[in-house]
């Protein structure tokens, strides 16, 4: 979900520690400025939009992956710069439970930089998929939406379809590494439940 720091590390900001009330500000200014559970159609001149799908099996019960792998605390450690996740409201309607959160990655380098993302997650509880919309520093809008599906008794294939928009120049990169990215963390993810420490 949250892995586009490599592309838009020149973007961030210094290190600092924000508190839990300055990053729920920053979101709804993020939110009413950039509205970015929106697919925008055309698209601004300048930006451009790409896609790709990328699926990986995990040797577990749905149920279990569905829960581990959509907790956003659990990306961190298979995110190597996500320092910590901020839920600003946690709400569940007709059994779709909607989170929005802020995601704060720390860039080592030097002086570490900080990438604030802000999204919200609406998970469908019944079907076992989740969707998140965010807005990244660099003004990166990212669309995903994650499907568990039974492979077998105690198989899950999980399939991330990624959506990145952003501006003509960096849409190729920002495509390339962000898939990268999520990859790395499909990975992360997959050891930590099926070793059992998620």
């Amino acid at each position: 979900m949250l892995a586009l720091s490599l592309v838009i590390s020149a973007m961030g900001t210094p290190a600092r520690a924000e508190t839990d009330a300055q990053l729920a500000l920053q979101w709804l200014q993020t939110w009413n400025t950039y509205r970015f559970t929106q697919v925008a159609d055309p698209l601004p001149a300048g930006r451009a939009r790409k896609s790709q799908s990328i699926s990986i099996v995990i040797n577990a019960p749905r149920a279990h992956v569905f829960n581990a792998y959509s907790d956003f605390q659990h990306h961190i450690g298979a995110n190597p710069f996500l320092e910590r996740v901020v839920t600003h409201s946690d709400k569940t309607k007709h059994g779709v439970r909607t989170k929005n959160l802020t995601a704060i990655e720390v860039i080592p380098l030097e002086p570490p930089m900080t990438l604030n993302t802000h999204a919200q997650q609406r998970l469908n509880l019944s079907k076992f998929f989740y969707e998140v919309d965010s807005w990244s520093t660099g003004n990166v809008v990212t669309h995903q939406k994650i499907v568990f599906e039974n492979v077998g008794l105690l198989r899950t294939r999980v399939t991330e379809h990624l959506t990145f928009e952003t501006t003509l120049d960096l849409i190729d990169y920002t495509l390339t590494q962000g898939v990268l990215a999520h990859q790395g963390i499909q990975q992360g993810l997959k050891q930590r439940i099926e070793s059992g420490a998620l």
